[in-house]
């Protein structure tokens, strides 16, 4: 039993085949998948599709990439959608310097007035950094600050060993995705092995980052048996173990609804 804990099954590339996705999944023992959104629309929809997908669990927010297109309005509207039952983060968000596609100064101030709606609804955050490490940890420090915070994942994590153990004692989550599996993440599998299995959650981020050996194809929810089982292999673990653990971790952070995934 796993939970993808970060996929975009709501994106046009799985149009033509979703319940074709949605099946293999299931197979392939996942019982819950969270999708967030990247904007206003896309949250719309994303919402819209977890009334109509058991399975699916949704959140709601502004990708840093988008940051020049929000407003005060924006942040009304992802307030009311976040209402909704099935909404279980503010996500994703966060800052990317790879794309620079908003000024940073913008990003930065978009990123914090949706952290600061996640603490005022209660609502566990879906951290995207891209090449930003110091700008979001310096954030997220404050935001944290005595550990009063509704939790958080920093999503398909990309840092060093010591962002990831700041991470830790700040009360975070590190979200693992497919590059695990690559034979050339030493890094990553390094600090996967180091950190505390109740801290780690499981992901695929479809229809990206496909884990080997199916790296470079479009990727999908069942695939999160292949990074699950990586973990367990770097934790010196037990798939079925690892995958109670992860599993756990993210009805925890999420407060997923314990009594639909136990069924299931």
């Amino acid at each position: 039993m796993l939970i993808d804990s970060h996929c975009h099954l709501i994106f046009n590339t799985f149009d033509e085949d979703r319940g074709d996705v949605l099946a293999r999944a299931v197979e392939a023992g996942v019982v819950a998948l969270i999708n967030p959104g990247t904007d206003l629309e896309d949250s719309r929809r994303v919402v819209a599709a977890a009334e109509q997908i058991p399975q699916l669990y949704a959140a709601v927010g502004f990708h840093p990439n988008d940051a020049g297109d929000f407003d005060e309005s924006t942040l009304a509207q992802l307030r009311q959608l976040a209402q909704h039952p099935k909404v279980v983060a503010i996500g994703e968000i966060g800052l990317d310097y790879y794309w620079d596609k908003a000024p940073r100064p913008r990003q930065q101030e978009v990123f914090e007035q949706q952290l600061a709606l996640a603490k005022a609804l209660a609502k566990p955050v879906i951290i995207h950094q891209r090449e930003a490490a110091v700008d979001t940890m310096a954030i997220l420090r404050q935001w944290a600050a005595g550990r009063d915070h509704p939790g958080l994942v920093l999503h398909s994590f990309s840092g060093d060993m010591a962002m990831a153990q700041e991470a830790i004692e700040l009360g975070f989550y590190l979200g693992i995705s497919g590059p695990v599996t690559f034979k050339n993440a030493r890094d990553l599998a390094e600090i996967v092995a180091a950190m505390p299995p109740e801290r780690l959650l499981v992901e695929t981020d479809a229809p990206f980052l496909s884990p080997h050996p199916l790296r470079g194809k479009r990727n999908e929810p069942a695939r999160v048996k292949l990074i699950a089982e990586r973990i367990a292999e770097l934790k010196g673990d037990s798939f079925a173990a690892m995958s109670r653990q992860l599993t756990e971790n993210t009805i925890e952070l999420f407060k997923l609804e314990d009594n639909y995934v136990t069924s299931n």
